[in-house]
């Protein structure tokens, strides 16, 4: 298999001042928080992938995608390479709900300035990056 890189789309959701993380599992970045989010398919664009991701992962919808930034993401001890694209959008409705059980065992509202560790790569590099996270 040729070794190039993948896109990714991570979803940093606000709803009364917080961010939705969730605990991985069974996938790479195992035991860490992430933001909900997946891979771009072919002919989605970044905002359709954001509001697909997070309602089949939390059962949630959200609204105002707008593009944040994108990090670098190489995943050396699994050989994985990723530029994730970040989306920012608000909650809009439903309720929070475990979807894929098989690869995330929990999902819980932090405050930006309290978020739990271990973080999941392109969540580290988007706080080293300087990203502003306490804000819309």
């Amino acid at each position: 298999m040729e070794k190039i890189p993948r896109i990714g789309v991570a979803v940093i959701v606000y709803k009364e001042g917080e961010i939705l993380l969730g605990l991985r599992k069974n996938a790479h970045g195992e035991g860490t928080w992430a933001l909900p989010g997946g891979h771009l398919e072919f002919g989605e664009s970044p905002e359709q992938c954001a509001v697909r991701e997070v309602m089949e992962e939390t059962g949630m919808a959200v609204k105002n995608a707008r593009p944040g930034p994108y990090t670098n993401d190489l995943f050396e001890n699994e050989g994985k390479h990723y530029i994730t694209l970040f989306m920012v959008c608000e909650y809009a409705s439903g309720d929070l709900t475990l979807r894929e059980p098989h690869k995330c065992s929990q999902w819980k509202w932090f405050s930006p300035d309290a978020l739990p560790e271990p973080r999941f790569l392109s969540l580290q590099n988007l706080i080293k990056a300087g990203f502003p996270l306490p804000g819309l």
